[in-house]
């Protein structure tokens, strides 16, 4: 009776510490963070040796480090779609066909459809407390500049602190421009041809062979002056029309200040972590650094050995350092799964008017921000959830960002949705070392709405073949990026076409540099064959959807421009040193 009693006694207990285990992986707190531009090389985890960044080092160490991290996209808005939602954007209308893949306006019609389904809306409906602070780039407005139906807080988010578009050199003064060199080069000849045009019927009307009814001539010269005069007014007020802060639906800083910035959203990230220490959270924290406009705070400018852009990075690791000891001061550690990652790799060709690297390093990678070059797509991607994860293991096969969206879902115990492709994975068996493969056997890379390149991952195979369809043209031609356009392009004159494709083995070839061809490699036909077979399935699976990203979402609408005071007073309003905002309203 007594061995019978015993036996029953231990029964229950491990019944219990099972149930522990169980309670300690269901429903745990959400911390995700995304850097902005950041190079896989900046950080030291991955192999820096002159940036200072201990946080995201220690992250490294007390978690699993991705050394395969794929963006679903190489620009900000398409992998910022596809990381909410799971899903390659061009399945969500978020990839663009024109040249402009990304939205460049507060007062854009386009941005992410309220039919998609993000991460944040599934664990709101499962208890979490959810809250999005820094950069959103997917939209804010339809119709009306106060329906926010691409506003965060329409996307499952409780609570918003930040900027609605994106950090451009645009908003801070010094800075240079984004657009003034693509304005010039664009506007150059339709200027010529107006001027050649309106001097010719000028000269027509004078000698009499036509004659013009001055009315008309009257309407297109209204037309093209008050054109003229709107473009010259939005470009002037670019900083106030477009570089504001947010507070849920209400500005409380316009333009944007950048003393302090990082620091401010820090500490709105640390007080949303104090309000939900006994229940669970989401913390979306997507850091301005390192896109240009750089900046930083006295305390770490002109500290690094890489000028203002280190200066940055070091700040950025600062943060995580005090979400981290947030984290410990109210033992949530172990209750709590942080991810950090980058949105795409470094921007390479960034260089001040002074002539001073403002872009990131790629480590080995060729290429960078807007190319499907390995620079371009392959990230930070780290995760740490104590006595959860593995500590200090690194994981070498393919994952994407895209597999946060189905692991965070699971976690919190809401269901993947069953009416749409998912394209991401549950990392979690990877991450606790349960399996050893990715389940992604292939990647496809976009770039914009175009397909660009297919990653593939065989069963039972070391290798990962990389196939691409088309590839940028560097400019110059031996450089390592498009200096000259500033971004690389994705159609037209702006690439090379391949037929039959490059082919690389990245397990032999991380840095892209030798193309395989039949005579190097036995399998090159084989390959081919079955990637362009992953393509038709691929291509079976898409369906059309609004494109949000078109010409007509993408163009600036006064009706839709948000503003704090008035159009008539340079839409300018400070509420962030005190004062209750105003509601925001066209002036």
């Amino acid at each position: 009776r007594k061995k019978m009693g015993l036996l029953l006694l231990l029964i229950i207990c491990q019944c219990a510490i099972n149930s522990n285990k169980t309670h300690s992986v269901s429903k745990p707190n959400m911390i995700l963070l995304m850097a902005d531009d950041l190079g896989i090389g900046d950080l030291g985890c991955y192999g820096n040796r002159t940036l200072r960044t201990p946080n995201t080092d220690r992250l490294a160490a007390e978690g699993v480090t991705l050394t395969q991290h794929i963006a679903a996209s190489p620009l900000c808005t398409p992998s910022r779609a596809a990381f909410l939602t799971g899903r390659y954007p061009v399945r969500s209308g978020m990839a663009a066909f024109s040249r402009v893949g990304v939205f460049l306006f507060s007062a854009s019609s386009g941005g992410l459809s309220s039919e998609e389904i993000t991460f944040s809306k599934l664990l709101k409906e499962k208890g979490y407390a959810t809250a999005l602070i820094g950069k959103w780039h997917l939209g804010m407005n339809c119709e009306s500049s106060n329906d926010f139906c691409h506003h965060p807080l329409s996307h499952g988010f409780d609570y918003f602190y930040g900027l609605p578009v994106t950090n451009f050199r645009d908003c801070k003064p010094g800075q240079g421009s984004v657009f003034l060199k693509g304005v010039q080069k664009d506007l150059v000849i339709p200027i010529q041809i107006t001027g050649i045009a309106i001097v010719s019927l000028a000269i027509v009307q004078y000698v009499g062979l036509l004659k013009v009814p001055f009315q008309a001539l009257g309407y297109f010269l209204l037309i093209i002056t008050i054109s003229l005069a709107v473009l010259i007014f939005f470009f002037y007020h670019f900083r106030h029309l477009n570089c504001f802060l947010m507070r849920d639906h209400q500005i409380i800083q316009q333009p944007l200040s950048y003393e302090n910035l990082t620091q401010r959203l820090t500490k709105e990230a640390t007080k949303f972590i104090g309000r939900n220490t006994d229940a669970p959270f989401l913390l979306v924290l997507s850091y301005l650094h390192v896109h240009t406009a750089l900046y930083a705070s006295e305390n770490f400018k002109g500290k690094s050995k890489h000028g203002l852009y280190g200066d940055a990075v070091e700040e950025m690791d600062w943060s995580v350092g005090q979400i981290l000891d947030v984290l410990e001061k109210h033992n949530l550690s172990d209750k709590t799964l942080v991810y950090f990652t980058s949105d795409q790799g470094a921007h390479v060709e960034e260089i001040s008017s002074a002539g001073e690297v403002h872009g990131g390093y790629n480590g080995i990678y060729k290429g960078g921000k807007s190319t499907n070059w390995e620079g371009g797509i392959r990230v930070p991607g780290l995760l740490r959830w104590p006595g959860v994860v593995q500590a200090g293991a690194s994981i070498d096969e393919p994952t994407s960002n895209m597999d946060i969206f189905p692991t965070i879902v699971k976690l919190a115990g809401a269901q993947l949705p069953s009416d749409r492709i998912i394209d991401g994975q549950d990392l979690l068996p990877l991450l606790q070392g349960k399996v050893t493969r990715s389940k992604h056997e292939f990647l496809f890379h976009y770039c914009n709405a175009y397909l660009n390149a297919v990653r593939w991952h065989p069963e039972n195979s070391e290798s990962v073949w990389k196939v691409f369809f088309f590839t940028p043209n560097f400019s110059p031609e031996d450089s390592n990026g498009c200096y000259d356009s500033h971004v690389c392009f994705c159609h037209g004159g702006f690439i090379t076409r391949h037929d039959p494709p490059l082919l690389f083995d990245l397990s032999r070839d991380p840095e892209e540099k030798v193309p395989l061809t039949p005579e190097t490699e036995s399998r090159f036909h084989e390959v081919l064959r079955v990637v362009h077979q992953a393509v038709d399935n691929h291509t079976r699976t898409l369906h059309a959807v609004p494109n949000q990203l078109s010409w007509d979402n993408l163009l600036w609408k006064p009706w839709l421009q948000l503003c704090c005071s008035s159009l008539f007073q340079s839409c300018y309003c400070d509420y962030e040193s005190g004062g209750s905002p105003l509601q925001v309203h066209l002036g």
